[in-house]
C-alpha cells in the first residue's frame, strides 16, 4: 500500500452512442415537425377555408358599413420675400392677440421661412371658429362643444409646406365631397382676410390714420361749406371782388350821367320856364339816378345782415363789412378743400404701398370636388380580413393540436381547465351557483333558448319542403 499516492478523479464516461445520433438529427427532427404540422393543416383545410371566407365576408361588411371620406386638397405659392419686414410685424401683432396665434409668433420671429406663418395663422383658434360658425360644423359632425369640433377639424385637416419649393398644401378630409371642397377653399379665404387684418406695416398704419383723417376732414369742408352758402345766400355776396367792382363802375357810370343831366338842366332853366316839358322830364331822370345812386352806394344806417329789402345785391357800403365774413368763410372752405384732395391723393398712395406689403395670398391650385373617396380602402380591408382570418384559424388548428397532446395529468392542464371550468359557471348558461347577477342572466338566458325552441318547429315543414 502505497502511503504518498492521490487518489485522481475517475475521467467522465463518453457519451452513449444514441445520445451523438440524437443530437446529429436534431435538424431532421425540426424537418418532421414542420412537416407534421403543415399535414396537420392539410387536413384542416376545409375549417380554414371557411374561416378565410368567414373572415372576407366580416371584412366585406365592415368595409361597407364604414362611412365614406373624400379628400379635397388646394396648394398655395409661398409669400413674397419683399414683404418679409411686413410679415415679421404680423407675426409681432399676432403675439399681442388673443386669436391663437401668439404660440407660432415666437417661432415665427426667427423667421424660420415666410410660409411657417401662413401655416400657423391656418392652424389658429381663429380661423378654425370662424370655419366652424360658417359651416356649422357642430351639427355637421354631431358635437355640442365647441372644443371638440376645434378637435375634430384639426384631425381632418392637413396643412403641410414643401421644404425645396415652399408651396404650401391644404388637405381637408369629411364626409361629403362638395363640403370637402368648399371648406378647403374657405381656408384660403380666411387665411387671406386674417393677414390683412393682422397686417401692421407702416403703409396700412399711414392708411388707417389718412383714413381717419378724411372722414374728419370731409366734415369740416361739408360744414365750412354750408355756412358759406347760407351766408352767400343771406346776404347776396356772391363774389364779393367782382361785386365791388362792378357796382363802383356802375356808380361811376351813374355818377357821370347824373352830373351831365344836371349841367343840361341848368342851360335849360336859363332858356325856359320851369314847366316846359324838357325841364320837367330832365329832372325826372336827375330823380332817377339819384335812387339808383343811393340804392348801390346804400344809407349809413343799414345793418350788416340786414339788407336793401329793394335789392336782392348789397350796397357798396355793405360790401366791405360783408367783404371780412366773407373772405374769411371763403378761405375756410378753400383751406379745407385743398386739405382734402393733399389727404385723398396721400390716402391712394398708401393703399398702394400696403397693397405692396401685405403678404398676398396666391392659389397655385383651387379646391376642385373630388370625384373618388378616399377612405375606406375595401381591397386593403377584405385582404387583411381573409389574412388574419386565416392566420387565427392556423393558431386555432396548431394550438387545439398542441393542447390535446399534453398529458391530462399536467400542472399546466389541469390549472388551466380549472380556469376554464369556473369561468364557464359563470357564464348564463351554466346553471346558478348562488350569485344574484348569475342567476338573473341564467333566467335571461332560459327565456332565449325557450323561445328559440318553440319557434324552431314552426319553421323546420318550410324547410323539409
Amino acid at each position: 500500500m502505497q502511503t504518498g499516492a492521490k487518489l485522481q478523479p475517475e475521467a467522465a464516461p463518453p457519451p452513449p452512442v444514441e445520445a451523438v445520433e440524437e443530437s446529429d438529427s436534431a435538424p431532421g427532427r425540426v424537418r418532421e415537425r414542420a412537416i407534421a404540422r403543415l399535414r396537420l393543416l392539410w387536413s384542416e383545410r376545409r375549417f380554414l377555408g371557411r374561416a378565410v371566407l368567414a373572415s372576407m365576408a366580416a371584412g366585406l361588411l365592415f368595409a361597407f358599413l364604414l362611412p365614406k371620406q373624400y379628400q379635397a386638397s388646394t396648394q398655395l405659392m409661398p409669400p413674397d420675400s419683399q414683404s418679409s419686414s411686413g410679415m415679421a410685424m404680423l407675426a409681432a401683432m399676432s403675439a399681442r392677440t388673443g386669436s391663437g396665434l401668439g404660440a407660432v409668433a415666437g417661432d415665427l420671429l426667427g423667421m424660420k421661412s415666410s410660409g411657417a406663418l401662413f401655416i400657423g395663422i391656418l392652424r389658429s383658434r381663429t380661423v378654425e371658429d370662424r370655419l366652424i360658425e360658417r359651416f356649422n360644423l357642430k351639427k355637421v359632425y354631431s358635437l355640442r362643444l365647441e372644443e371638440d369640433a376645434r378637435r375634430k377639424l384639426l384631425e381632418n385637416t392637413a396643412i403641410a409646406e414643401d421644404r425645396k419649393s415652399g408651396i404650401i398644401t391644404i388637405t381637408v378630409t369629411d364626409g361629403d365631397a362638395r363640403r370637402s371642397a368648399a371648406l378647403a377653399q374657405a381656408y384660403v379665404e380666411e387665411l387671406d382676410r386674417l393677414v390683412a387684418e393682422l397686417s401692421t406695416s407702416a403703409a396700412r398704419r399711414e392708411r388707417v390714420f389718412l383714413e381717419e383723417r378724411l372722414k374728419a376732414v370731409k366734415l369740416d369742408l361739408d360744414r365750412a361749406a354750408q355756412e358759406f352758402s347760407q351766408f352767400a345766400s343771406r346776404s347776396g355776396a356772391i363774389d364779393i371782388k367782382e361785386q365791388g367792382r362792378a357796382m363802383v363802375d356802375a356808380a361811376a357810370t351813374l355818377q357821370g350821367q347824373l352830373i351831365a343831366a344836371q349841367s343840361e338842366l341848368s342851360g335849360l332853366e336859363q332858356i325856359y320856364t320851369g314847366n316846359n316839358v324838357r325841364v320837367r322830364a330832365l329832372r325826372a331822370r336827375i330823380g332817377e339816378l339819384k335812387q339808383q345812386l343811393a340804392k348801390i352806394g346804400g344809407n349809413e344806417g343799414d345793418s350788416m345782415a340786414g339788407g336793401s329789402e329793394k335789392s336782392i345785391y348789397p350796397s357798396i357800403r355793405k360790401l366791405p363789412i360783408l367783404g371780412v365774413t366773407y373772405g374769411d368763410l371763403y378761405r375756410r372752405t378753400k383751406i379745407q378743400e385743398a386739405v382734402f384732395e393733399t389727404l385723398t391723393q396721400q390716402y391712394e398712395l398708401a393703399k398702394v404701398q400696403e397693397a405692396k406689403e401685405t403678404p398676398s395670398v396666391k392659389v397655385l391650385d383651387a379646391a376642385s370636388v373630388p370625384e373618388r373617396k378616399s377612405f375606406p380602402p375595401r381591397m386593403l380591408i377584405l385582404f387583411l380580413c381573409a389574412f388574419f382570418g386565416l392566420a387565427g384559424a392556423m393558431g386555432w388548428v396548431l394550438t387545439r393540436a398542441r393542447w390535446q397532446e399534453v398529458a391530462a395529468d399536467d400542472p399546466g392542464k389541469v390549472f388551466a381547465t380549472e380556469v376554464f371550468q369556473t369561468m364557464n359557471a359563470q357564464m348564463p348558461w351554466a346553471s346558478p351557483n348562488g350569485s344574484r347577477v348569475q342567476a338573473m342572466t341564467h333566467r335571461v338566458w332560459v327565456r332565449v333558448v325557450r323561445r328559440s325552441a318553440s319557434a324552431k318547429p314552426a319553421e323546420e315543414p318550410s324547410d323539409r319542403l
